[in-house]
Parts: structure tokens; C-alpha cells; sequence
């Protein structure tokens, strides 16, 4: 399946709307995570908008900076080889102090790693399906707009290092999905190439399909529809959230039950709670990227500024839209909007830090530069 192009300008709008989308969501669905929908209820009613004073994302956005990072270096041409010496220069090899980067699929990888154990064992841990490599797939779609077998290639080629089975699958499904949204193809065809790189009987096609056939029925209001969606996909009783099969399901059926309004989609995916600031973000990523930036509200858009490196230090100073930039043609006329930056950005409950400053701060992973003058196209690769 090969997607056309709808024209470069609207591909990077696109591309904003991607992963502006994805750090819009994860913020405002981080204070609800882990929790129930009647637990959001009893705090905060329906969460309509952000809940927190100081609104910042998680690992989600930062570890999608990461794999962003490592795409616009290598491009098409990326190898397990290449995934696993960023995963150890950038983050296992690094003096850190006590772990803060992320969740179990993260930890889990990282101990693997620094045990000198390679890919694909160090993938061979007890979160292999979590839903970690999700979060970081967007940029993969953004990359392969209109190809959303490339896409799914790349992603799971990123993915050999930390995940396997269901956690490859969801990956895929949302790299997919965004390349499909990043050319203008209409939320049935995105659902459809979501579908179309996983295996068919696989948790990760059972439970998208589910959520997505719950979210196109009436529902007398919205709560309805999202108690329907979660019911269709979340295990009862079971003690873990970030199930790659649950979170995919639970995104594409925010964005189906939205009919892929921006605003609704990553609402809808918050008030379902569970890991809801990756299902946000998984939400947020494909709205964004199926009507670009512009159908971001402002008030969100600049509350996104560039990450502190709270989960990954490496990745401190860096803005999702550089890495939008990054991944986007050289030859495409400059859209007319442009979200002021701001200081926010962090990794769950560990907060402080100072603020980033601007999007070019901070030290640059090995070859690439965070500055936007300086930074080469993924095109070409960045030396």
C-alpha cells in the first residue's frame, strides 16, 4: 500500500500536526494516568483541557525525540545495529544517577543492555508487549508519509531493541496509521493501513478492530461512547496499562469515535484513563497528523515547549517541532503557523528542573545538531 502525496507545504503542516499532536497529548493525558474513568471523574469531572498549572509530557514525547533523532541520522537505511549503539551512547552508557527514563519495556531493555546482552535479546523481558514502542512511532509515519509498509518496516527495526510480538505490532499499527493520515487519506483508510501491517489475528488487529467497530455505534452522549470503547478493549482486573494491544485499541477508537476532530480524539482517549497520556499521544499523533497543526487549539500548542530531559537527558532542549523539521523535504514552503515555544516538559511525577530554554538548547546527541539552521535534512541523512 503506497499513499500520494498531497503536496510538500501540507505534508509538513502534517508532519507539525504529528508530533505537536503527540506532545499535546501525552501532556494533557499525563496526570490521569494509571487511572480509572471514575477515579478522573471524582477529581476533575471531564477533563476538557489541561488539569496542571505547569502541563508537561513524559517519556512519550522524549523517547519519541530519540527515535526521531535516529531517523533523521540514518533514514531508510537504519539498522538494529545502528538503534542499539544509540540505545547505549545515548542512554544505557550515560552516568545517570538513579534510573528515571521511562517505564518497564524501557527498564527492562536498558538492564538487558548494560548486562551487554544485543538485540533481539535484550528484548526478551517480562514488557516486550508494552506499548513503549508506540509512543515513539509517529515519527516513523512522518518520515514514510503516504508509505505505511515503510513505515512499519522502520519502526520495527527501531523496536528489535526494546520489544517483540504484540509490542512490534503496535508500533507498526501507529507508524502506519500516520503515514497513511500525513497524505490525506480520509480516518477509514488510516484505520485500514493501521490494520493492514499487523497479522490479522493478532491481539494487536483484535483489539483495533473492536474499539474501532464499538466507536462507530450511537451513543446517547459522549461518556457512553467511551465507556463502550474501553470495554471493548481493556482486560478487567488485569494490572498493567501500557498492553501495546489495549493502548493502539484504545487511540484508534478515541480518533474513530471523534470522527478524527483533534480536540475530541485526545480528550476522548484521556477521560478513558488507563495510560492515558499514551493513548493520548497515540490519539493526538494521528489527528494531527490527518489535519496538521493548525487543528491543534493554541492554547495547547503553546504549552509544548522544548523537553527538559527529565526521562532522557540526552534528548534536553529539543522541540518536537525540530524533529517535524528533521524529518520533512528540504523544498517545502513554510505553513503560516508557528506555535510559540515554552518552558514545560517532563517525565511523570519527576518533575523540576529548569526550563529547556530555547528549542535549540542543550547538547546534541552524537550528529545531530537540535539547531535548525545547522541540522541536515532526513532526506540525506544528518552528518
Amino acid at each position: 500500500m503506497e499513499l500520494k502525496a498531497d503536496g510538500t507545504a501540507a505534508t509538513a503542516d502534517r508532519a507539525r500536526g504529528a508530533l505537536l499532536g503527540l506532545a499535546v497529548g501525552d501532556a494533557l493525558g499525563a496526570p490521569a494516568e494509571n487511572m480509572r474513568p471514575s477515579e478522573i471523574r471524582r477529581r476533575w469531572g471531564r477533563i476538557e483541557g489541561f488539569v496542571s498549572d505547569d502541563p508537561a509530557g513524559t517519556d512519550d514525547t522524549e523517547y519519541a525525540i530519540f527515535s526521531g533523532l535516529l531517523l533523521a541520522r540514518h533514514g531508510s537505511a537504519l539498522t538494529v545495529s545502528h538503534v542499539e549503539r544509540a540505545w547505549h551512547h545515548w542512554i544505557a552508557d550515560l552516568d545517570e544517577g538513579p534510573f528515571r527514563g521511562a517505564g518497564f519495556s524501557e527498564r527492562g531493555t536498558l538492564e538487558n543492555l548494560r548486562r551487554g546482552l544485543a538485540a533481539p535479546i535484550s528484548a526478551q523481558h517480562r514488557h516486550a508487549w508494552s506499548d513503549g514502542l508506540a509512543m515513539r512511532a509517529a515519527p516513523f509515519g512522518v518520515f514514510a508519509a503516504g508509505r505505511p509498509a515503510e513505515a512499519a518496516r522502520l519502526v520495527a527495526v527501531d523496536g528489535r531493541v526494546s520489544h517483540d510480538g504484540e509490542g512490534i505490532y503496535g508500533g507498526q499499527a501507529v507508524a502506519a496509521g500516520v503515514a497513511a493520515a500525513m497524505v490525506g487519506a480520509g480516518l477509514a483508510s488510516v484505520i485500514a493501513a493501521a490494520l493492514s501491517v499487523v497479522p490479522m489475528d493478532s491481539w494487536t488487529a483484535r483489539s483495533l478492530r473492536r474499539a474501532v467497530s464499538a466507536a462507530q455505534r450511537p451513543y446517547p452522549d459522549r461518556l457512553a461512547a467511551e465507556r463502550a470503547v474501553r470495554s471493548a478493549v481493556v482486560i478487567g482486573g488485569y494490572p498493567w496499562t501500557d498492553l501495546a494491544p489495549e493502548a493502539v485499541g484504545l487511540a484508534f477508537g478515541a480518533l474513530t469515535a471523534a470522527r478524527g476532530d483533534f480536540r475530541e480524539a485526545v480528550l476522548t482517549a484521556v477521560n478513558m484513563g488507563r495510560d492515558a497520556d499514551t493513548t493520548a499521544a497515540v490519539a493526538g499523533a494521528l489527528a494531527g497528523a490527518l489535519h496538521g497543526a493548525s487543528a491543534i487549539p493554541r492554547d495547547w500548542s503553546a504549552a509544548i515547549g522544548p523537553v527538559r530531559g527529565s526521562c532522557l537527558p540526552s534528548m534536553r532542549g529539543y522541540h518536537v517541532l525540530d524533529i517535524a523539521e528533521l524529518l520533512t523535504p528540504d523544498d517545502v514552503e513554510e505553513p503560516p503557523y508557528a506555535p510559540p515555544p515554552s518552558p514545560h516538559g517532563t517525565c511523570g511525577a519527576a518533575r523540576g528542573g529548569g526550563p529547556a530554554g530555547s528549542r535549540a538548547a542543550g547538547a546534541a546527541p552524537p550528529g545531530v545538531s537540535p539547531s535548525h539552521e545547522a541540522a541536515g535534512r532526513a532526506g540525506r541523512g544528518v552528518r
